[in-house]
């Protein structure tokens, strides 16, 4: 089964669930603060798979480091085959949902990670 690029969403994991989510995915490396595994209501978290520690520190959700921490995130993700692979495994079924905790719908590893599933994808 192909692939289509629009299936994969992303989505504050604070978020409540939606039928439309498909297969929820937690792709950070810390559980969120705060929230239930219940309320999370996950299909698998994914936590190999998110940005290193190191990195993550580094970043820190500054906005003025974006550009680097895609590259930098894009390089570690060459190097996770596997998890790359189980995602585009749920990507394969159906819709999948990338959830993530960051305040920031527009910089974080969520966001990273779509779109290298997508250049993936139609590479």
């Amino acid at each position: 089964m192909a692939i289509n690029p629009e299936t994969i969403k992303l989505k504050r994991v604070y978020a409540a669930k939606a039928a439309a989510d498909g297969a929820r995915l937690l792709v950070d490396r810390i559980w969120p603060r705060g929230l239930s595994k219940d309320r999370a209501a996950l299909d698998a978290w994914l936590k190999d798979i998110a940005p290193s520690t190191e990195l993550r520190h580094w970043f820190n959700h500054e906005p003025d480091r974006w550009e680097e921490f895609c590259k930098r995130y894009s390089v570690e993700l060459q190097q996770k085959e596997e998890e790359v692979d189980q995602v585009l495994g749920f990507a394969e079924k159906g819709t999948v949902t990338l959830l993530y905790a960051a305040r920031d719908d527009e910089h974080n590893n969520a966001v990273v990670l779509r779109d290298f599933l997508i250049k993936r994808i139609f590479d």
